[in-house]
């Protein structure tokens, strides 16, 4: 069985969400939530820029400092981002043990994001399979 998530808020998986409240230290540096995290690293070494994001005060605010692009992107963004990724959701994993219990509860199944908007961390936008058969 296919485990999808999304909100923050759904219970139990809400958590997987890189918006639920569970915030991170990473690298001497704590961060409210683990996209305040993969967002701020989209500035390292423009200091502002990462303090202006690890302060937003909600992770879409966050969201929406990183995705501002009369910031400066860091110009190796596109190679590094899935591996700021892995360590933002493996250090929020090994931080908190009430979710780590939540994941480890999946066993092998697969986890998806169902993010409608979102093609590349998650399943993106899906086709109702009456539209698949010729229907409407």
């Amino acid at each position: 069985m296919t485990i999808y998530f999304y909100s923050a808020r759904q219970t139990p998986y809400g958590c997987f969400s890189n918006f639920s409240k569970h915030g991170v230290e990473i690298d001497g540096v704590y961060y409210k939530t683990s996209e305040h995290y993969f967002q701020a690293m989209k500035f390292e070494g423009l200091p502002q820029d990462m303090e202006d994001v690890r302060r937003a005060s909600t992770p879409k605010l966050a969201a929406s400092v990183g995705r501002d692009r009369n910031r400066p992107l860091r110009s190796d963004w596109e190679e590094v981002k899935d591996d700021v990724m892995r360590k933002a959701v493996l250090r929020k994993f090994e931080t908190h043990a009430d979710i780590r219990a939540i994941l480890l509860s999946t066993g092998d199944e697969e986890i998806v994001e169902n993010a409608p908007g979102d093609r590349y961390w998650g399943q993106g936008q899906t086709v109702p399979a009456r539209t698949c058969l010729g229907k409407s």
